[in-house]
């Protein structure tokens, strides 16, 4: 699946725009700018395309940073943005127990209030062990004296102070935090570590930066990172990515390269020479931005930095580079990847991605150098990285060794191997600041038992018992359940249920046609709506009927809209979707998806060629108002991208402007159609998947079992109609600016494994939600 992109070509960080003045407007709907917004909490994501699916540390990530903030070396999360986080009044935590992303969109027109409040959603994979993987591991409510540092795995990792004086940081650093100045190399230390120096002989060429400004401790910080290939001349830029203090994305250029390439070392890079066949920028290019984008008091920071500018053949005087930094024994290095994870609590460079992300690497460099100077050495050194790296290396082995197994043995495996590096349990810190956590819920929230006295019987007295304890504290895990008659057992069952009515709503018949029509006629106008998975005639009929089942729904309800009536191959043609006791509800089921405020601001665009690229379409919508992200659908399976995409704007207003435009706009002799998105978030990658999965398994086991579910369906809808309602009504007693998370945590069991389901908002005045 192709990934949503900024209209000039690179990835920002969560809730930055496509501009200078996007920027700025997004800043002020964060809560930036002057006035009394500014203090206001403010959540932002781009939870948009492939960027949907997020992982249970970076869930944990969020949780730790909205609960502690900076105050307790809690990390900003690296998904998305919490503006103002001191000013939360609180985190609260709603969890549905068993419950899976099916189970949303199975009971869709049940969950009004999850579906009219809470914007930003994104897909969950299932857990072993859920709630560990919430706020951390080893948790223990009882008081304690002192509060555990949150970035070791343990007390048993803390140093003792004598043995501080023998860390290499605090050799060369001391033990007193110290400006930034004081971090730059020297010029020795650039000349020692194959730095290029003005005025080296064999940097003759190079373009220096002109950056004398004399440097001061609030000198601004960027941090750099290029992805290279193997030519005939040596190592050449492919991709250079720049980022400032605040981990905007300034540039993210592709690069062609002078001389042939021999080898695009794609497995790093992520670089293609597909990629690279439409780009026009060289080198020399990326060299004048940079020059002229860098101030003259500009302190370059980054990884091993000194490959990255003798790539770029540039000279910069001041830079920090963090392979140097985080300083070790016998002039060893820390990976990047590494010192992400410990240190910030970030996972980049995942194996899951096609090579490194510059920008991700050099917003990591950054924020370490950041911590670094903010923290100051002894706290660096009280992390104690060489054996947390020692701790880490056996799970490195052990996953090896799985990844050697066949894949359905290894898929049970991994969910019970633990990760690279523990996460400490960030509810103690909380309980030992006086800040005492509440916890409630049917079953037990941890296996170390640390809640059972605030176990409930039902829904209802969970509520009660939310109602009077949540606003006494400012951390609240809630924990929902259907109860255990309705769980697991049905999964099967309602999947397959789910996956039926899903393919009756992809599904057109349009005819009558006569005898010996074109069917390839019906074909190309049909494909005007969105991408075909099966196109068949019926002849059962007097006269010929063709089914035409889609990828989308935007395609089958742009069909039905559009064709309806209309004159194909010859004929005058009704369209409609097929007539099911499943399928009454279909039209409520279509305008509550348009109303959805996941999908305000989104429209789909069918009819494109093909042959255009990600930056073709970039080009050509460029010109429409407030135009925020365009994200272009792949197949799961073959990775090329489908005659659609997904266009979001800033205002809803602009959207609807831009439908008027589109509709009959001709790119590259194709006449384009569009209307409003139905599933353009999350929703579009689990429909596909939904429809490609293997359906009816079980055969007779799988009849009884949808038997005994609709036997118990009009019950079901009752109880989460009124799981809705409680949901709504805690949600309501929040206080303002309260970040309300609500999670539907997957199925992974032995009736069958489904994703899970996660929905977050900020709220603010009238029960509404702040993004």
């Amino acid at each position: 699946m192709a990934k949503a992109g900024c209209l000039n070509g690179c990835r920002r960080p969560a809730g930055e725009g496509a501009g200078e003045p996007a920027a700025r407007k997004r800043r002020k709907a964060d809560g930036g700018g002057r006035g009394p917004e500014e203090k206001s909490p403010r959540l932002s994501a781009a939870l948009f395309g492939e960027d949907c699916e997020i992982s249970h540390d970076q869930l944990y990530e969020l949780l730790k940073y909205a609960a502690l903030g900076k105050r307790h070396n809690a990390a900003q999360p690296s998904w998305c943005r919490i503006s103002h986080q001191s000013h939360l009044a609180g985190v609260v935590v709603i969890v549905l127990h068993e419950m899976s992303q099916l189970h949303f969109y199975k009971f869709y027109l049940q969950f009004k209030h999850l579906r009219r409040v809470f914007r930003h959603r994104f897909i969950l994979t299932p857990s072993t062990n859920f709630f560990t993987s919430l706020y951390g591991e080893g948790a223990n409510l009882k008081p304690q004296n002192t509060a555990q540092d949150l970035t070791s795995t343990g007390s048993e990792c803390i140093p003792k102070n004598s043995d501080l004086q023998c860390d290499p940081i605090i050799r060369k650093y001391g033990i007193k935090p110290q400006g930034l100045t004081s971090y730059i190399l020297t010029l020795e230390e650039q000349r020692k570590n194959d730095y290029p120096i003005k005025g080296s002989p064999g940097c003759k060429g190079y373009i220096y930066t002109e950056c004398d400004q004399q440097r001061t401790d609030s000198s601004p910080l960027f941090g750099l990172d290029c992805e290279m290939c193997l030519t005939a001349k040596g190592n050449e830029v492919t991709r250079v990515s720049l980022v400032d203090a605040q981990g905007q994305c300034l540039l993210d250029e592709l690069v062609k390269p002078e001389s042939r390439v021999m080898n695009y070392l794609t497995r790093f890079s992520g670089v293609t020479k597909k990629m690279l066949l439409p780009v026009k920028t060289r080198l020399s290019d990326i060299q004048t931005r940079l020059k002229e984008m860098l101030p003259h008091d500009a302190v370059l920071v980054g990884h091993s930095l000194n490959a990255d500018l003798q790539a770029l053949e540039m000279i910069h005087p001041s830079v920090i580079d963090t392979s140097l930094l985080f300083a070790r024994n016998e002039g060893r290095r820390f990976k990047l990847k590494f010192l992400a994870k410990a240190v910030l609590g970030k996972e980049i460079q995942c194996e899951q991605k096609l090579g490194h992300d510059p920008a991700e690497d050099a917003r990591a460099a950054l924020e370490l150098a950041q911590f670094f100077i903010e923290q100051g050495p002894a706290k660096v050194a009280e992390l104690n990285l060489e054996m947390l790296l020692t701790t880490e290396k056996p799970a490195e082995d052990s996953q090896n060794k799985a990844a050697l197994q066949p894949q359905g043995c290894r898929v049970q495996k991994q969910l019970n191997e633990p990760p690279h590096l523990s996460k400490p349990c960030f509810l103690d810190c909380l309980q030992v600041t006086g800040q005492k956590p509440v916890l409630l819920g049917r079953q037990g929230l941890d296996s170390s038992d640390l809640c059972q006295s605030n176990l409930s019987t039902s829904n209802k007295q969970i509520l009660q018992r939310a109602l009077e304890d949540v606003p006494l504290s400012t951390f609240s895990i809630i924990q929902f359940s259907l109860g255990p008659e309705y769980i697991a057992s049905h999964l099967l069952a309602l999947c397959e249920q789910v996956r039926s009515k899903l393919a009756d709503m992809l599904t057109v018949y349009a005819g009558p046609f006569e005898e010996g029509f074109c069917l390839h006629s019906v074909k190309k106008e049909f494909g005007r709506c969105g991408p075909i998975q099966s196109l068949a005639v019926v002849t059962e009929t007097y006269k010929p009927y063709v089914c035409i089942q889609y990828e989308v729904l935007e395609a089958a309800q742009l069909a039905v809209e559009s064709l309806n009536g209309a004159e194909v191959a010859g004929s005058c043609i009704k369209v409609q979707r097929p007539v099911t006791a499943a399928m009454l509800d279909c039209d409520d089921l279509i305008k509550e998806l348009e109303l959805d405020v996941e999908n305000e601001g989104v429209i789909y665009v069918a009819g494109l060629k093909k042959s255009l690229t990600e930056r073709d379409l970039q080009e050509e919508f460029s010109q429409l108002k407030d135009l925020e992200t365009l994200f272009l659908p792949k197949d799961l399976q073959s990775g090329k991208h489908r005659n659609c995409c997904f266009l979001k704007f800033q205002e809803s207003q602009s959207a609807a402007d831009a439908l008027e435009v589109i509709n009959g706009w001709t790119v590259k002799g194709r006449k384009l159609r569009s209307r409003n998105a139905l599933a353009s978030g999350h929703l579009w990658r689990w429909i596909w998947q939904m429809n490609h999965s293997n359906g009816k398994q079980g055969g007779h086991i799988l009849y009884e079992k949808m038997e005994q579910l609709s036997d118990s369906e009009q019950d079901l809808r009752k109880k989460v109609k009124k799981l809705d309602h409680h949901i709504k009504k805690l949600y309501r007693s929040l206080q303002n600016n309260t970040l309300c998370v609500v999670l539907f945590p997957g199925v992974n069991s032995r009736h069958g494994a489904q994703p899970g389901l996660g929905l977050m908002a900020v709220k603010n005045d009238g029960g509404r939600s702040a993004h």
